[in-house]
């Protein structure tokens, strides 16, 4: 009984870590998708078209930077052949000229949210002893 309790729990808190993070992953997508519309100035039509072909985009970048963290060689070459991938299909939406903004923006995106990460951690730095402060 006391194997199959802690089996159990072990397993719902490793579900509970791939939900948070899988929660944290659609608030960043959410995000950047917000701001790349914001920045290129996607009419209702444009977003309305765009929203699917990003958010399968994102979810298989997800995955290529997940699947290719070690060789950042080949994580940059796979990236890149997953934007000339999705070129042709944002293109449809925003326009030959217009295509490859979305991947300066992308790119605009992830240092701001670098730099707000690494801002945060300046001013809440880790504390000597292992323990973290709880905040509320």
């Amino acid at each position: 009984m006391k194997k199959f309790l802690l089996l159990w729990s072990l397993l719902l808190l490793s579900a509970s870590a791939i939900m948070a993070q899988e929660e944290g992953d659609e608030k960043i997508r959410d995000k950047m998708r917000e701001y790349i519309q914001q920045r290129m100035r996607l009419n209702t039509n444009e977003a309305e078209r765009f929203t699917p072909i990003f958010l399968r985009y994102f979810r298989e970048w997800r995955t290529t930077l997940r699947e290719n963290r070690g060789d950042g060689l080949v994580l940059r070459q796979k990236v890149i052949e997953l934007q000339i991938r999705y070129r042709t299909e944002f293109k449809e939406v925003v326009g030959e000229r217009r295509c490859n903004e979305i991947y300066r923006h992308q790119q605009t995106f992830i240092e701001e949210l670098k730099n707000v990460r690494r801002d945060r951690q300046q001013r809440n730095p880790p504390r000597r002893n292992g323990s973290r402060a709880i905040t509320i």
